[in-house]
């Protein structure tokens, strides 16, 4: 597989930084017999084992890392409704009206999931609302307006518009034109609300193993999940390891393999600010992203500091002076920070699919798998956990919804479909730059 045995691009990253895991669960070393083996330990992972452990099933979950490793400890912390704007047409193109009302609302809900949880389990992740839409070109804005006023009507979604003459107010950068505001979105410290889950998930009974890779998948009427030293005999399996899925064996889900393609994001975080320096550059401290093809997107932590994404790769290097790289685009966004110095600078890969919709199905009656979250997993990977687990327990209903999404396969083969969407991405790059 390509990028196989690379895809961990962590460096020192700010989340690992601060928190506080507990010891390592043990590793599988012996055969154990449940009802649902799920493999990968990120949020839909866990809100899958969560959710079916609370319904009495016995569980297992494989990790081969550690928990929170991958994507879904090291995003960029954006707590958002719908499945992007790219996903979500699709979404109402292939569906009747009514039915892609009932798949956003299933983002909804994951928004609504995700901050129940939070209370229940008292998980501390520094959650802030606001999420913030920022348009960089006047040319672009007519073409961010019709897609916030149709979310406003079709979905019913309330988005509040900020004109270019009150830009300003809420962004301290000469860089954006206009923007629209989520309040209903959010941020978070992702790493910490993973930890969270798995705490709640442990907590309801579920067996978690950690360097746990499964190396191969026995299918059947009752799959086995083999590890290396180990295996879990299972009525059902729960997939949920995205691109890092095949990344230590060959023999889990090929087939999945073309539908999706890793991509490689940065973040950066800067030194700590005094608070009111910090809430002077962005008014209520939403999350934001820009609307160019290759976007930045950023927030202000906790503890006052700059996190500023950006960077797409479709191989497993990390780009040359990256930490270089990161901070002349942040100054083109905020050049008001140049005294403050770079602490931290880390990335991973994200799964994206062809369409950027959610990619949901299954490989034979007993056997699940969640990916393709492109970008949007934070809240839509929990409820896709949850939506999974219902599945599992024979209400199938909203997850055969999303499964009826028609996804295509990335161009190319394993040596050239890589090379094949850079150059689609430097099209990209010279459309923003144009």
């Amino acid at each position: 597989m390509l990028l196989k045995k690379e895809l961990g691009v962590v460096e020192n990253s700010y989340y690992e930084a601060t928190v506080k895991r507990p010891p390592p669960q043990p590793t599988l070393e012996h055969s154990i017999s449940v009802d649902v083996g799920v493999v990968g330990g990120g949020y839909a992972g866990l809100s899958g084992a969560l959710e079916l452990a609370r319904r009495g099933y016995s569980v297992a979950l494989l990790e081969a890392k550690r928990i929170g490793w991958g994507a879904s400890g090291r995003n960029g912390g954006q707590v958002l409704v719908g499945m992007g704007e790219a996903g979500e047409s699709v979404v109402e193109q292939q569906f009747p009206k009514q039915d892609a009302k009932r798949a956003w609302d299933v983002t909804v809900e994951g928004l609504s999931l995700l901050h129940g949880r939070i209370r229940e389990h008292a998980i501390d992740c520094e959650y802030r609302p606001g999420y913030l839409m920022i348009n960089v070109k006047p040319r672009r804005w007519p073409a961010l307006l019709r897609w916030a006023r149709h979310v406003e009507s079709f979905y019913g979604w309330p988005l509040e518009i900020i004109e270019p003459a009150r830009i300003r107010e809420r962004i301290a950068s000469e860089r954006y034109h206009a923007a629209v505001l989520d309040r209903g979105s959010g941020h978070l410290h992702p790493l910490k609300y993973c930890l969270g889950l798995a705490a709640a998930a442990r907590a309801a009974g579920v067996q978690v193993f950690e360097h746990s890779p499964v190396l191969y998948m026995e299918r059947g009427e009752r799959p086995v999940l083999k590890t290396g030293e180990g295996d879990v005999a299972c009525r059902f399996v729960l997939l949920a390891g995205n691109v890092y899925l095949d990344e230590f064996g060959d023999g889990i889900a090929k087939e999945l393999w073309p539908r999706i393609m890793p991509v490689g994001t940065y973040i950066i975080a800067t030194e700590p600010m005094d608070a009111t320096r910090a809430d002077a550059l962005m008014k209520e401290r939403p999350c934001a992203s820009d609307t160019n093809h290759i976007l930045d997107y950023f927030r202000i932590s906790a503890d006052n500091r700059l996190l500023f994404g950006a960077g797409e790769t479709y191989t497993a290097r990390t780009p040359r002076n990256l930490v270089g790289r990161m901070r002349r685009r942040m100054l083109a966004v905020f050049p008001q920070l140049a005294d403050l110095g770079i602490t931290h600078s880390w990335g991973g890969f994200v799964d994206m699919s062809l369409n950027m919709a959610p990619d949901f199905g299954r490989l034979g009656p007993n056997i699940y798998y969640l990916q393709g979250f492109s970008g949007h997993g934070l809240a839509l990977a929990g409820m896709a956990g949850k939506v999974a687990a219902e599945a599992i327990a024979g209400q199938a209903e909203r997850f055969d919804l999303f499964a009826r999404i028609r996804h295509g396969h990335f161009p190319g083969g394993e040596w050239t479909r890589a090379p094949a969407l850079a150059l689609g991405m430097m099209y990209y790059r010279m459309l923003d730059w144009l």
